[in-house]
């Protein structure tokens, strides 16, 4: 059973909190992104699209998109038929169109508010589906995947980019140190939400990583499961086939 991590200490749902935090830290996220993993996150997308091609993934959706940087690079690199991103945060959804908007590509990809428990598209529509730094936030971890299952067409890939906990001393203490510590209190200097970057080091303690997460997407329905470790383990790649 997952253990249930939300953002603030309230009686409401994970899903209704996390959408209440994403719209406040929404002006700031982007920079606060950069700043944090250093730039490291971009390159990060970049090896999770890798596990992706134009010839067998053309219709692609990116759940949790955010502000629709994991969109926009997949768009960059694949130029497929159709994009769509989904993300439960209007005010991240707002901030994306605007980047659209400004690189012209308003046409040629679509984004969305909806909720990735209950996505309204039909069952085996897209070749591809991923996830960048949004699974953690699910309401129901399992719901949400089992959504991303039903649209994939069998054969289908997804592809899910997560942060994850180093295994190696010491790093291990070292990132620790900084995801507990010094991360809630840039975030609260800039984003005016100390708590938001408080349940980033809380979501990952408790997210079940590596073997554990490809167990669940095994028995979701996934084969060919794999995961990959990035910069010492910050972060993993995890892949699978419907």
């Amino acid at each position: 059973m997952e253990n249930i991590v939300k953002p603030y200490k309230s009686d409401s749902t994970k899903k209704s909190q996390v959408t209440e935090m994403f719209n406040k830290i929404a002006p700031k996220y982007d920079l606060l992104n950069r700043v944090l993993s250093l730039g490291i996150d971009t390159i990060w997308r970049k090896k999770a699209i890798a596990n992706l091609n134009i010839d067998d993934h053309k219709k692609i959706l990116d759940v949790a998109t955010g502000t629709a940087d994991m969109t926009l690079e997949i768009f960059k690199q694949l130029k497929p038929e159709e994009i769509v991103g989904l993300d439960i945060s209007d005010k991240m959804i707002e901030i994306g169109n605007k980047k659209l908007l400004k690189r012209k590509l308003d046409n040629l990809i679509k984004l969305e508010v909806g909720d990735s428990e209950n996505m309204r598209f039909d069952d085996n529509y897209f070749d591809a589906t991923t996830v960048a730094f949004g699974v953690r936030n699910f309401g129901n971890l399992e719901k949400g995947l089992s959504e991303m299952h039903r649209v994939i067409r069998p054969g289908g890939k997804i592809v899910i980019l997560e942060f994850s906990r180093p295994m190696y001393f010491p790093f291990k203490q070292l990132f620790n140190l900084y995801f507990k510590y010094i991360l809630p209190t840039i975030g609260k200097w800039t984003s005016k939400d100390k708590k938001a970057y408080s349940y980033l080091y809380e979501s990952v303690q408790a997210f079940p990583d590596y073997d554990r997460f490809g167990n669940i997407l095994t028995s979701l329905g996934f084969r060919s499961v794999t995961w990959k470790a990035l910069s010492l383990g910050i972060c993993t790649i995890y892949t699978g086939i419907k």
